[in-house]
């Protein structure tokens, strides 16, 4: 594919690019890993029944800060707040944070901020997003509000690039719907490693990972692991009790979030 073509390509929407040459797109951009630059607005669905859509989004952003990517977050000692905000529905499905479960780091450093309605908390995502003395966003949501539109979208992904501040935004027991956010997970608890010393003891939390969109990877599996030191991902087929579903090359790029049925 020559120069002019791929810009050609990249200057049209999705739908008119032929399948094809989407697929060589796919194919020579990097897979995800831990540790890589993220983009600064990101979702997360997951079931509200095993609060693994929160401790993901947590393991995400500690890992972007945690690397020194991300804006001011390169300085060191920074020990700017961790923002984090709940409408009621999402208090009531899973919880407040748990202070003394955090990451030390986190601990004294949380502003938890629980809003009455889903276009409330939206406010405060946003306002928060504006706020550079914030390290990152957490946001948790419940379903499909109807606030939550493209356009509210949108607006969340422009206020964090504008400002650097980078969102995680959970989505509780929701379908997927249009978002402008930049990379999407589909995220599940996982059965976590035996420990080494004590196997009754609680091993290290886990998850099984789908990406199904991103603007700069292909979709993939993985099985993430945080220990506490950093972020770990794996294949599935290295844990046999994990079922994985890999998507076909070029699908993300070809049909976003579209449901193919005759794929």
């Amino acid at each position: 594919m020559s120069r002019f073509t791929a810009m050609t390509h990249a200057a049209l929407p999705a739908a008119l690019v032929p399948a094809s040459e989407l697929a060589r797109v796919s194919t020579r951009a990097p897979r995800w890993r831990p540790g890589l630059a993220p983009p600064h607005h990101s979702e997360v669905f997951a079931p509200a029944n095993e609060a693994s859509g929160a401790a993901a989004a947590l393991a995400l952003a500690i890992d972007a800060l945690r690397m020194g990517r991300l804006g001011a977050a390169e300085q060191a000692g920074d020990d700017r707040p961790l923002l984090w905000v709940q409408d009621r529905a999402a208090l009531k499905l899973s919880g407040r944070p748990y202070r003394a479960g955090l990451p030390a780091s986190l601990r004294h450093h949380l502003i938890h901020v629980i809003c009455e309605s889903s276009e409330d908390a939206l406010f405060a995502l946003e306002e928060g997003l504006r706020c550079r003395d914030v390290a990152a966003v957490v946001g948790e949501v419940v379903g499909n509000p109807k606030a939550l539109d493209f356009t509210a979208s949108r607006r969340l992904t422009l206020t964090s690039e504008k400002h650097g501040v980078p969102l995680w935004l959970v989505r509780l027991d929701a379908a997927h719907d249009l978002s402008s956010a930049r990379m999407r997970w589909d995220v599940r608890a996982a059965p976590s490693p035996q420990p080494c010393w004590n196997h009754e003891a609680p091993g290290t939390p886990t998850w099984r990972a789908d990406l199904f969109r991103a603007r700069m990877h292909p979709p993939g599996t993985w099985i993430l692991n945080d220990g506490g030191n950093a972020l770990a991902a794996a294949h599935p087929a290295d844990h046999p009790d994990v079922s994985a579903t890999p998507y076909p090359v070029g699908l993300a790029f070809a049909a976003g979030d579209r449901q193919l049925a005759a794929w």
